[in-house]
């Protein structure tokens, strides 16, 4: 495994070689590999959710690709290399795990991990109870993640209610709001109602996912059905469809 790792440090080293490199892994830096990072990492879960096990073993290569990648610049900048980058996660990883790794015996819960968390936030020098939640997280998680925050500091409804009532209420806001307005009331409905999933202990972003799932294989059904694309029809012959579906979806069910 360490030769195929070596390999792989070694093609990287190559094809940013300044005379006999790649032009355009040469012409690359952080922000612009930076959006190929993230497209690698929802391929690797795109994969694993459909269970195409030889896809994961790709897409898998290709994302450790994206941390050679980013290592190799730092290494070029004189910031660290990809040693630093396995030593980091190591060390991560048993200072995490004490349990294991360490003397203290017992278990992993929740509770403990946060706490392993907060020292490791306060020797960073977080100061907020939001610092250290990753602005570029799909806008649903990082809603989520800042939620948990608030809440570990006691910032949270005590029931679904309350966060049920807040979502009409800013539902109202956005219908009644003017187009200077209506970009932030409509977030914060959106936000409004990721606090109203997590009040039922649901994570949103998988809530989400399996609705977009619900209904494209509804939409994809609405299509077999009609034979063609749905473009020419009516609306309420498009709703007909999509009853049609419900039902049938109802009876198999």
């Amino acid at each position: 495994m360490s030769d195929q790792i070596t390999r792989l440090l070694q093609i990287m080293a190559t094809l940013r070689d300044p005379q006999r490199g790649c032009e355009w892994d040469r012409a690359q830096g952080f922000s612009t590999i930076s959006p190929y990072t993230l497209e690698e990492a929802y391929e690797v879960a795109d994969a694993i959710e459909r269970e195409a096990w030889d896809e994961l073993r790709e897409e898998l290569g290709d994302l450790l690709l994206q941390v050679v990648f980013h290592a190799r610049m730092a290494e070029e900048a004189g910031l660290f290399a990809f040693a630093d980058v396995a030593r980091s996660i190591s060390e991560k990883m048993e200072r995490r795990h004490p349990h294991i790794f360490g003397d203290e015996g017992g278990s992993m819960g929740e509770t403990r991990w946060e706490a392993l968390k907060d020292q490791e936030r306060s020797a960073k020098g977080y100061t907020s109870a939001m610092d250290g939640v990753a602005r570029a997280l799909p806008a649903l998680l990082r809603a989520e993640k800042l939620q948990k925050r608030a809440a570990r500091d006691g910032f949270d409804w005590p029931d679904t209610q309350g966060p049920a009532e807040k979502l009409a209420e800013e539902a109202a806001e956005l219908a009644e709001a003017d187009d200077a307005h209506r970009l932030e009331e409509a977030g914060d409905l959106l936000f409004a109602a990721v606090n109203v999933v997590r009040a039922y202990g649901i994570a949103p972003e998988d809530a989400l996912r399996a609705a977009n799932a619900k209904f494209e294989r509804r939409f994809r059904a609405m299509e077999a059905i009609h034979g063609d694309r749905l473009k020419g029809l009516t609306l309420d012959q498009q709703e007909a469809l999509w009853q049609q579906v419900k039902q049938s979806e109802t009876d198999k069910g």
